[in-house]
């Protein structure tokens, strides 16, 4: 990515001030002079205040010295092209959202562009909010010159390089997010300068490789109004002063340091000052050695105040849970999961009756297996809500009590080797119980009749448990279930007798149905068509026949639909008008699109290994939020119609004719193309190049002939380029080894994944490569470590 030239606005400056000086005597010139040269050492002098590498970025704000500000206006001027420089470094701008950004009479008012808020008494920018909006590039210093900015969030952006040094120049900011970029280097010690700093939220993302790191935190003891401190994910295994710069934070209310490799060290705070302190988070830390031998954390039992405290993965090798927790009376949260215990100490956990006003309580992964009276120990705290004990060993879940003072909790018993009958388990006498997770409990027989009495319940998950269960008691009664999945746990059954089993309400709330994995047979019964509360419909691998209804077009509330694997033949029917997510690959569906095929919200099309054919309906050209289509294996022909601005596009094995598609020439954020086996003609268009998003772009066995475009090799993110069997000749292109996509390290590939906030799911491509006549199949997270390259069965030469 291209660096921005740090001399450009002193080039502008120089020809600003050349068109002035021709107007002036050799007197005023020279008296111009030196007031120029003393107006750069000002701007030299600010640059060093703040963090510029160069004084050049700083003489941009001389010129608007000779601009008058005048709030009743609007924005003020040299603000506004201070954020205009800003968009002027941003190379990638997913959602167009800095499109109002423009110097027009009808949007010349920064005041109203989106993102930007100002003082309605000064006209000063005061809140600057881009956050999570895909934006790639720089961060321009320009943003120096918002010198009443009291509010900025870039997060959750593609920002390169280093946390800028000049952050620290911002003296009125009051609110600072940075998180979730891929910084890299130190992080700048200039932010100590924040003085009136309340909230600064650095955390980087547990997914990156960044080497954003600390090695001194002195600086944070200058924030002397700090509220709110996240560096959760940077590596502060050098900062071994941290819990006395901490301590020196008395207004500090919630501190955030998950997975940063604390180390520990002998430091011991003798005068705590975090009275304030109601939220620690200090999980996935091994502190350089165990817990118990630590002085760490021994301040931990002295905040009496804290409510939210989280030690999940953290190391307590030398023994037991400390005890002292028991202390911290005000506790709402309490996050031990997967803390490191040495087996050879017994765990006494009887200290968490002590915590009368706890809500939360997460123990995955703590090893329980000696302790046969939780069920008594969790029965002591009668404010108890949501209880996780996946993965704890647990031997049995038939305890029988004698009082059960647990009301409305929500149940994680997940991943425990239960082994004995569903109905001996002591939980179903919990008639409160509003969530329940059982998901490889390994729990086998029928359902008690229990279950259908109670009635608070809203979810209940219960899969992957080896098909061993059945379901024969009557739901009728369960009006305020909200999701009940059942994948991969039923031994059997028939579709229409299940739904006939499900709560019959008049006021069903009902809105996730999972049955994957069922063996479930029979068509989709009419009833279905009273669950008008249902906004998810997940029916994967299961031997359902018969056509998908027209009634499911009456179902309005549904959002996703996956009827993957299973035997659905007929025609697709017209769709829900709220549709998000249709994924009906792999059955024997036939016939054509409906001509007004779609709905306004779709997102996500997968209709790949079918047998529909005919055109693909120019319908679809309307669906403004589709960016996954994957019409693959089936038998469309003709030409392609306009799409709208896909990120995958997955047409292979179809009768597709015609041209490259022109309209794919606007596609900067595609990532994925496969046009591979069908019958398209004509050379590659010289602009492929361009559509600098691309990941992976598989043109094989159609009919293109020509040149391979010599600025193929600007796909710089590519990491599969297939273009065999064509017709195609000429020479290879010399700068092939420009592809560097190839070479990066698989956790720097982001476009093999598409994660979509609003809709929750992430898209795995699976990937049908035929190369040198073998079909090579490529998913989930293999498609991170593919790179191939293949011009074979053409006439190329090279």
């Amino acid at each position: 990515m291209a660096q921005k030239n740090p001399k450009r606005h002193g080039v502008d400056m120089f020809v600003w001030y050349t068109g002035f000086i021709a107007y002036m005597d050799l007197a005023f010139l020279t008296q111009s002079i030196v007031i120029l040269l003393m107006q750069l050492v000002v701007a030299a002098a600010a640059a060093a205040a703040c963090g510029f590498s160069s004084p050049a970025a700083a003489t941009h704000a001389l010129e608007q010295q000779l601009r008058p500000d005048d709030p009743s206006t609007g924005c003020l001027p040299h603000e506004s092209d201070a954020l205009l420089a800003f968009k002027q470094g941003i190379t990638f701008d997913y959602y167009g959202f800095l499109s109002s950004w423009q110097r027009r009479q009808d949007e010349e008012d920064c005041c109203l562009w989106r993102g930007v808020t100002c003082s309605n008494r000064t006209g000063h920018v005061v809140k600057l909010d881009l956050s999570d909006l895909g934006l790639e590039g720089q961060i321009s210093p320009s943003l120096i010159y918002l010198e009443r900015l009291e509010y900025l969030d870039l997060s959750w952006n593609w920002f390169n390089g280093s946390i800028p040094a000049f952050m620290g120049c911002f003296k009125n900011l009051r609110h600072l997010n940075l998180s979730y970029m891929p910084f890299t280097g130190e992080v700048p010690h200039q932010l100590g300068n924040l003085s009136y700093l309340q909230q600064l939220d650095l955390a980087g993302s547990f997914l990156s490789d960044s080497d954003l790191h600390a090695t001194n935190l002195s600086w944070l003891a200058h924030l002397h109004f700090l509220e709110y401190l996240d560096m959760s994910h940077i590596n502060l295994s050098m900062a071994v002063d941290w819990p006395s710069v901490i301590n020196r934070i008395p207004s500090l209310e919630s501190l955030r340091l998950s997975g940063c490799s604390l180390p520990g060290t002998s430091q011991s705070i003798t005068q705590l000052n975090l009275t304030r302190l109601v939220e620690l988070d200090v999980s996935f830390n091994d502190f350089g050695k165990p817990l118990g031998t630590s002085n760490a954390l021994d301040f931990l039992g002295s905040i009496l105040n804290i409510r939210y405290l989280d030690l999940s993965e953290t190391s307590i090798l030398s023994g037991r849970v400390p005890p002292h927790l028991g202390n911290l009376s005000n506790l709402r949260h309490l996050g031990l999961g997967s803390i490191l215990i040495n087996t050879m100490y017994s765990i006494d956990i009887s200290w968490l009756t002590h915590l009368q006003q706890l809500e939360y309580l997460h123990m995955d992964k703590v090893n329980l297996s000696t302790i046969t009276d939780w069920p008594v120990v969790v029965n002591m705290i009668p404010s108890l809500k949501v209880l996780h004990l996946t993965k704890c060993s647990l031997q049995s879940a038939n305890q029988s009590l004698a009082h059960l003072n647990l009301t409305k909790l929500i149940f994680d018993l997940s991943q425990n080797y239960f082994g004995h009958p569903i109905a001996s388990c002591w939980f179903w006498k919990v008639t409160n119980i509003k969530h329940l997770y059982l998901q490889e409990a390994y729990l086998h027989g029928p359902f008690p009749d229990a279950l259908g009495e109670m009635t608070s319940l809203q979810d209940l998950y219960f899969g992957e448990n080896g098909n061993l269960a059945t379901m024969t008691v009557d739901l009728k009664n369960l009006c305020e279930l909200g999701v009940l999945s059942l994948y991969g746990c039923l031994s059997n059954g028939n579709i229409t007798e299940f739904i006939d089993k499900l709560p019959k309400c008049s006021s069903s709330s009902l809105t996730t149905l999972v049955l994957d994995d069922n063996n479930m047979t029979g068509v989709l019964p009419t009833i279905m068509e009273h669950l008008t509360s249902l906004e998810s419909l997940e029916l994967f691998n299961n031997s359902i026949s018969g056509p998908i209804p027209p009634w499911i077009l009456n179902l309005t509330s549904l959002r996703t639909i996956f009827l993957t694997l299973n035997r659905l033949n007929g025609r697709i029917p017209l769709l829900p008008k709220n549709l998000q997510i249709l994924d009906v690959a792999m059955n024997n569906l036939s016939g054509h699109l409906p001509i007004e095929f779609g709905a306004p919200d779709l997102k996500v099309i997968v209709l790949s290994s079918n047998r529909i054919t005919g055109y693909v309906p120019r319908s679809i050209s309307k669906l403004q939020k589709l960016r996954f289509l994957d019409l693959s294996n089936n038998s469309f022909y003709g030409e392609l119609p306009r799409m709208p601005n896909l990120l995958y596009l997955l047409l292979s094995n179809n009768r597709f004719s015609g041209k490259f598609p022109s309209w794919l020439q606007s596609f900067s954020t595609l990532a994925f193309l496969d046009l591979s086996w069908n019958n398209l003609v004509g050379t590659l268009p010289t602009w492929i190049g361009d559509l600098a998003g691309l990941t992976f772009l598989q043109l094989s066995h159609n009919m293109f002939y020509g040149d391979i475009p010599p600025n193929i090799t600007n796909l710089t993110q590519l990491q599969l380029l297939n273009l065999a069997g064509n017709n195609l000749s000429g020479t290879i292109p010399q700068r092939i080894s420009n592809l560097i996509g190839m070479t990066l390290k698989h956790r720097e590939r982001l476009g093999t994944k598409w994660y979509d906030s609003e809709v929750g799911d992430v898209f795995l491509v699976m990937l049908s490569l035929v190369m040198k006549h073998q079909e090579l199949k490529y998913g989930s997270d293999e498609v991170l470590y593919m790179v191939a390259i293949d011009l074979s069965l053409n006439h190329l030469i090279g």
